[in-house]
């Protein structure tokens, strides 16, 4: 979703890099590219034209063109006024939900709402697990107007491991009160309600949503926003402030190519803060939206702080350390290999990943190189697979008819098993380097 907005940032501050000091020239121009690049993301007309009003008197009130590096002072001027703007002063890292609550979950038809639920309750599963705690779930919805609704809430709740209630009634506001008293009776500690949603705002919608309010008398609210409608979403997330409150935002669908705009704007335009973001289609894709962190990635600083989390919260320690011993002795095989590749995909894909890198921006890698390389993984996970034991541990003995053998098993060519055991060859040499500089003890 940052691409755009960090290679916009990325170029200026490039061009800036080559003036001896910053003029009101070539200031303002950065300015205008920089407003620019807001609304090319998105961003509403009236925003972007405050958001650099600021950076402007920042600029000034810090007197950047005189500093001894105005290019990097620079820099920081629109990093502060990002997280600003982003909500920096809201502390998402100490948040945690009340023991009991009731969550009630908002949002259009299509938004990605009962997705949502399905991950914020596994969120609040490994929330409490890091503590060494579990806690006692139950997801309920009165979406009786999209089709399949309750049925899609029950496979996700499923997955994350926690409880589903389906009411006998189906009149919202009776199902509601079913649905209560079932979560009192048997010692829930936490209630992720799901509400119906419809294609557009309309009366009806928020007639209802207040009076199950009123039933249910929810300590949180979320709106879930999705994110590729751009500033749509703003007019509808006002709707639903006015007329229903709401006091925190989901951001769904942060992995799409929508434009950031929303991003940007939502905790500004809003006075709300937007405490997650979904970041791709798995039960586990749903990460904390950090301002601080979210502004280095739009301004093409990367993010790998996020990257290592998600290798910890997704990958065993096990197989960490499995995999660190290998390294360490200087000799791996196709099962280490396979598992990187293992690895690897538990984080996403390859374009999810350099999200995360700094500087990917720069680089032109085109889509369909990333989409060949996925797809290179793919095929070698499925190469491996099709080999026996001995194999894996001893690649020499892979002779022609073995090849053959294998190359039939996962459904590929002989010169795709020749290509991963070029690749592990060269992998095996890169070990060897790690441990001859010293980087394993």
């Amino acid at each position: 979703m940052f691409g755009f907005l960090s290679k916009s940032f990325s170029s200026i501050f490039s061009s800036l890099n080559g003036y001896g000091k910053l003029t009101e020239k070539n200031i303002d121009e950065s300015m205008q590219k920089i407003k620019d690049s807001l609304l090319e993301s998105d961003v509403p007309y009236d925003l972007s034209k405050q958001f650099i009003a600021e950076v402007k008197q920042d600029v000034v009130g810090q007197k950047v063109m005189s500093s001894l590096r105005p290019s990097e002072q620079f820099m920081k001027v629109i990093y502060d006024r990002l997280l600003a703007f982003l909500g920096g002063e809201y502390l998402q890292e100490s948040f945690t939900f009340q023991i009991p609550s009731i969550i009630m979950v908002l949002g259009l038809q299509g938004s990605g709402k009962t997705t949502s639920i399905g991950k914020l309750a596994m969120f609040i599963q490994n929330q409490a697990k890091k503590r060494g705690k579990t806690r006692k779930i139950l997801c309920a919805s009165v979406d009786f107007y999209r089709p399949a609704a309750l049925d899609q809430l029950e496979i996700l709740t499923e997955q994350a491991g926690v409880d589903f209630y389906r009411a006998q009634s189906e009149d919202p506001k009776q199902a509601t009160q079913e649905i209560l008293t079932y979560f009192k009776q048997h010692g829930y500690e936490i209630l992720i309600f799901d509400t119906a949603g419809r294609l557009h705002v309309d009366e009806k919608m928020m007639t209802e949503l207040d009076e199950i309010q009123k039933i249910l008398k929810p300590k949180y609210k979320f709106l879930v926003v999705d994110a590729m409608i751009g500033q749509e979403s703003l007019v509808v997330a006002k709707t639903f402030q006015d007329r229903i409150k709401f006091d925190y935002a989901i951001l769904s669908k942060m992995d799409s190519d929508a434009r950031a705009g929303v991003a940007f704007s939502f905790r500004f335009a809003l006075k709300k803060p937007i405490l997650f973001m979904g970041v791709g289609e798995k039960i586990d894709d749903l990460e904390l939206f950090r301002p601080e962190r979210i502004a280095k990635r739009m301004l093409g600083m990367g993010d790998i702080l996020t990257l290592v989390e998600n290798a910890e919260n997704k990958i065993k320690k096990s197989e960490q350390v499995s995999l660190e011993n290998s390294f360490r002795s200087g000799h791996i095989t196709l099962d280490d290999f396979e598992k990187q590749l293992s690895m690897a995909n538990k984080l996403g894909s390859i374009s999810n990943m350099m999200k995360y890198l700094p500087g990917m921006s720069n680089l032109n890698i085109s889509n369909e190189k990333i989409e060949e390389s996925e797809k290179e993984m793919k095929k070698f996970r499925a190469i491996i697979g099709s080999m026996t034991k001995k194999e894996k541990s001893y690649p020499k003995i892979l002779d022609t008819s073995r090849k053959q053998r294998i190359a039939s098993g996962a459904g590929v060519f002989v010169a795709d098993v020749a290509q991963l055991l070029q690749r592990f060859e060269q992998s095996k040499q890169f070990v060897k380097l790690l441990k001859k500089k010293k980087y394993f003890n």
